[in-house]
């Protein structure tokens, strides 16, 4: 095992080192040229389909209060608000009108990709005897993630500066994230209503309709949620999201053991968090999101949430179809814990 000054230990059934010592990717890795031109070679009728919700969807605070729509409003020019800004209030003879903007937005509201950063672990990685907060491939708060004297004096405005200084989401944005992608449809199967899904179940899915996950693809899993998110028009139904879709069971073990062998290189779901919260109860200390601990902190696998699949996937169905090209970067924003997306997958 590769030794380096962050950790002499990492978790069993891990990916830290395989990459590098220094991997923020994780198994993005995967994402040769070569699964690039896998995913091409998927595309048959040149149609795109767009996977994003509208930023300001689900709307409201009903499915996670900490996290609230974007607010969209304009920059101020020459103490005015700057839409519909003639420019001839300051250039003389000029007939141009502009509108400029400003967004206040949390990252992980609506459609979004979670980064590396943004589920740890307490886990002894140093072999002190004393489990220690540390983070994909090592990084540790304070030295490499964003820790408490960072926060200090990190205010709620946009000007602050606090911030993830290694597995920021820039580092996915700068692979393009693009390759073949492979829908699992568990909404043709299960509907829409509650449902937790285990390996026996997913595994039921995969043979029925006779889907092939390799190394390197990009995995989708259509719920239905999404859609219901959508047609609820920013109005959002709590009592109703609650009991509404398919979510994997993060505690099944034989499920986790797919997704380390399987290769995939990145786990989305049009549901709030790929797995079923709160998780089911154990005994003991253990993770309260099990899955997120063995993508993002284990195995270096990102995950979408709240991605729109429905359309996509109805029509890869009609078609006989499960797989597709999928490019869907985050934004650029060096240090960034999450970000929106607008998925587009090709057909």
């Amino acid at each position: 095992m590769c030794k380096t000054e962050r950790w002499q230990h990492r978790p069993e059934g891990s990916t830290w080192g395989d990459f590098g010592p220094d991997d923020e990717l994780g198994r993005l890795n995967l994402l040769t040229p070569a699964k690039v031109l896998q995913g091409l070679a998927e595309v048959r009728e040149g149609r795109t389909f767009c996977l994003s919700l509208p930023l300001d969807l689900p709307g409201g605070t009903v499915i996670n209060p900490r996290r609230h729509p974007p607010v969209l409003r304009p920059t101020r020019r020459g103490g005015a608000p700057n839409y519909n800004y003639p420019i001839g209030r300051d250039t003389e003879g000029a007939t141009d009108v502009v509108n400029d903007d400003v967004v206040l937005l949390h990252t992980q509201y609506s459609t979004q990709w979670d980064s590396f950063c943004h589920i740890g672990s307490h886990f002894d990685a140093d072999g002190d005897g004393v489990a220690e907060p540390v983070f994909y491939n090592g990084f540790r708060p304070g030295a490499d993630i964003v820790g408490p004297h960072d926060l200090a004096d990190a205010g709620p405005g946009p000007t602050s500066t606090s911030h993830a200084r290694r597995l920021g989401i820039e580092k996915m944005a700068e692979t393009g994230v693009q390759g073949r992608a492979v829908m699992i449809d568990l909404e043709a199967h299960y509907g829409r209503d509650l449902r937790l899904v285990g390996w026996r179940d997913l595994k039921a899915v995969l043979e029925a309709d006779r889907i092939t996950v390799e190394p390197g693809d990009l995995v989708c899993l259509h719920t239905g949620f999404g859609q219901v998110v959508m047609d609820m028009g920013g109005q959002p139904d709590g009592a109703v999201l609650e009991r509404t879709a398919c979510s994997l069971d993060g505690r099944d073990r034989d499920l986790l053991r797919w997704i380390s062998d399987s290769g995939l290189s990145a786990l989305i779901a049009d549901n709030v968090a790929v797995e079923r919260l709160p998780a089911v109860p154990v005994e003991g200390p253990a993770a309260a999101l099990p899955l997120h601990e063995h993508c993002l902190f284990k195995l270096g696998v990102p995950l979408g949430e709240l991605w729109h699949l429905t359309p996509l996937a109805r029509h890869l169905r009609a078609e006989g179809r499960s797989r597709f090209l999928l490019t869907a970067p985050p934004l650029r924003l060096p240090g960034a814990v999450g970000s929106p997306a607008t998925p587009i997958a090709t057909v």
